[in-house]
């Protein structure tokens, strides 16, 4: 079980080593919406992963229909490398689940997936959601932005409608979080 452990120490102004570390991530990494030049990258992100049965895979097809869907995260001085990604998919007018977050294998833990949920979540309330959700592996990640563990039978039946199509229909091993906004 892991635990993320808050660095409380502070520098000669008073401001927290995490506030610190936080700022700096926001000076030099900057999530936009995706553009059809980053479908190659987000491929390949969400697939090594999905290699490691981590998440599951995508195909270019996918991406391309689903693209308006999808955020990444890029370096501030390099619009064009993508660091992360991720995708708010709309469900219904106040329902819309966060899909296929991923960054670049190598800088896991930077900050740079966590960036990609804040502006996701984000988005979800500037569209007046009243509920976001998640199907994950990684649910200590997730409940930290306040998501919340639920049984998959508590989720609306529409939300499943995609997952007829998912290789693990059947066997479904991700859990289910919540977040109300």
């Amino acid at each position: 079980m892991s635990r993320v452990v808050e660095d409380r120490r502070t520098d000669e102004a008073g401001v927290s080593r995490n506030e610190g570390a936080r700022a700096l991530r926001e000076q030099v990494i900057r999530v936009r919406k995706a553009r059809m030049a980053d479908v190659a990258a987000m491929h390949s992100m969400i697939n090594h992963y999905a290699e490691k049965q981590l998440m599951l895979p995508k195909a270019h097809l996918q991406l391309y229909e689903t693209l308006r869907d999808y955020s990444v995260a890029v370096e501030a001085g390099d619009d064009s490398r993508v660091l992360g990604c991720g995708s708010l998919h709309l469900y219904w007018e106040d329902l819309a689940e966060i899909r296929a977050v991923a960054v670049l294998p190598g800088i896991a833990h930077k900050g740079i997936g966590s960036r990609v949920v804040e502006a996701l979540i984000e988005e979800g309330r500037s569209y007046g959601l009243e509920q976001i959700f998640v199907f994950t592996y990684v649910p200590a990640f997730f409940s930290r932005f306040g998501f919340v563990q639920v049984e998959h039978r508590s989720m609306p039946l529409k939300v499943f409608n995609e997952c007829f199509h998912c290789p693990k229909f059947n066997t479904c091993d991700e859990l289910a979080m919540v977040l109300h906004l």
